[in-house]
């Protein structure tokens, strides 16, 4: 079987700066993408999170520790403040090592940041 690196995009927001909160939407978009894409952690070459600048009560990251995901690289950085942009929002790269083609690939996108790819959404 020939493996490629692909990216995985989701994203999903949050009602307000709440660590609880973000950790819950956190996990639940980490979830979806690896069930959607039929991944095991051990395909996970790296994830990069990115958080609005009205989001800092958490790392992101933490949410995928607590998954168990002890050996993966993580990273969290702070999304561009663009004028209009989707307000309490948590973004991920997922980088993975898969069989499966950049078309078959399943980015994923909850709640309000459904708005975002709606070209990507089943």
């Amino acid at each position: 079987m020939n493996f490629s690196m692909r990216g995985i995009r989701g994203a999903t927001c949050v009602s307000a700066n709440d660590a609880a909160e973000i950790l819950e939407a956190t996990t639940e978009l980490l979830q979806e993408i690896k069930q959607k894409n039929s991944l095991a952690r051990d395909d996970i070459a790296a994830v990069i999170f990115s958080m609005t600048e009205d989001l800092d009560a958490v790392f992101p990251a933490e949410a995928a520790r607590r998954l168990g995901w002890t050996y993966v690289p993580l990273f969290c950085t702070r999304e561009i403040n663009v004028p209009g942009a989707l307000p309490r929002c948590v973004r991920v790269l997922m980088l993975v090592n898969t069989a499966k083609t950049q078309r078959e690939i399943r980015h994923i996108y909850l709640k309000e940041a459904a708005a975002l790819r709606t070209d990507l959404q089943d």
